[in-house]
């Protein structure tokens, strides 16, 4: 088990050595963002870190202006809309020089995560008892889908129906092909540049495609979302595919890190979609990861307590399941519960 957005406003420890410093900035330098990866797994006792970063980092590494404004998200210097729009965008690359703060990154929290695993008892701690050995915490790299980095330049700050986005995908569908490409290219250097430095598996989130029909994704978004993968298909890690809204979607993210070549992958499944369902339709031989509502992170622990049993119950429908939630961590939240939760997972 971890928690998506694990690390974060949640957590004093966080907000104390992130005063000051901006998003972006905190994502670029290598030991803030390793402490920040690590401070969750430290406090909790979760099975696996998730890599402190944002999924428009890679933007901001090839060039593209881009800023996190506090209470908006991310915003672009401009929408980028037209065909020469896009034209100018694609011509920016992601170099290798510009991924250095990335490996050091992982570097270093691999290192730290070494020696937190090697200080753990291997008879009463939190996470002692896990699917990847005991005492072993893995880091997971961490990316933004083609997609959901496409719909943000398109829109130019977040949105709540990408009706630019979608518009150009029909539009000007060799324009709607070339940004994907691109994002595509970007998401997958970052994603490899994370399991060179020692991650031993990476996340792709999607964070928007649940605004899209079926027809839409696997026309539109899956190519470009197998792309981005094949950067790391040759490499032994498994992944997970994960999206917001995507109940109507999930056999077709089950088939993208198919056809980028994955070996071993699962899917996440946000809370609108009950695990035993999910499993049904993506099939006998697909791990889930899943879905404790956030909301009910606020809810009397009685409440959280008797979900977190029924998730875990209904995730016994997958050959595997990584408990987790279906979606992230609201920044009001107690950190006191992340924990009893861990606990509480860890004792079923």
């Amino acid at each position: 088990m971890w928690f998506m957005r694990q690390a974060g406003r949640s957590l004093p420890e966080y907000r104390e050595v992130r005063r000051g410093v901006g998003m972006l900035e905190s994502c670029l330098r290598p030991a803030l963002a390793a402490e920040i990866t690590l401070q969750p797994v430290r406090r909790h006792g979760v099975d696996a870190a998730i890599f402190f970063s944002d999924i428009v980092v890679p933007l901001r590494l090839a060039g593209v202006g881009v800023d996190i404004k506090a209470g908006v998200g991310p915003v672009m210097d401009q929408p980028y809309r037209t065909a020469d729009d896009v034209a100018r965008l694609v011509e920016r690359e992601l170099d290798d020089a510009a991924l250095s703060p990335i490996r050091e990154a992982v570097a270093l929290t691999v290192a730290g995560l070494d020696e937190l695993s090697a200080g753990r008892d291997p008879h009463g701690s939190p996470g002692s008892d896990n699917s990847v050995g005991v005492g072993a915490v893995p880091l997971i790299g961490f990316g933004g889908a083609p997609f959901t980095l496409a719909a943000y330049l398109v829109e130019g700050r977040p949105s709540r129906d990408h009706l630019a986005a979608r518009t150009l995908m029909h539009a000007d569908p060799d324009t709607w092909r070339r940004l994907t490409e691109w994002t595509a290219e970007l998401t997958g250097r970052f994603l490899c540049a994370q399991v060179l430095a020692g991650a031993s598996a990476v996340q792709l989130f999607d964070s928007w495609a649940g605004s899209l029909s079926l027809a839409d994704y696997q026309a539109h978004v899956a190519p470009s979302s197998a792309r981005a993968l094949t950067h790391v298909a040759d490499l032994p890690v498994p992944g997970i595919h994960f999206g917001t809204g995507t109940g109507h979607l999930l056999a077709a993210m089950r088939d993208v890190p198919r056809a980028a070549g994955l070996v071993h992958s699962a899917v996440g499944v946000d809370y609108r979609t009950p695990l035993d369902e999910a499993a049904a339709a993506l099939g006998a031989d697909v791990p889930v990861q899943g879905n404790v509502d956030p909301a009910l992170l606020a809810a009397p622990w009685e409440v959280l307590e008797a979900h977190v049993r029924d998730v875990v119950a209904r995730g016994r429908a997958a050959p595997g399941h990584v408990l987790n939630l279906g979606h992230g961590v609201p920044p009001d939240t107690d950190p006191a519960v992340l924990t009893r939760v861990a606990r509480l997972v860890h004792s079923l």
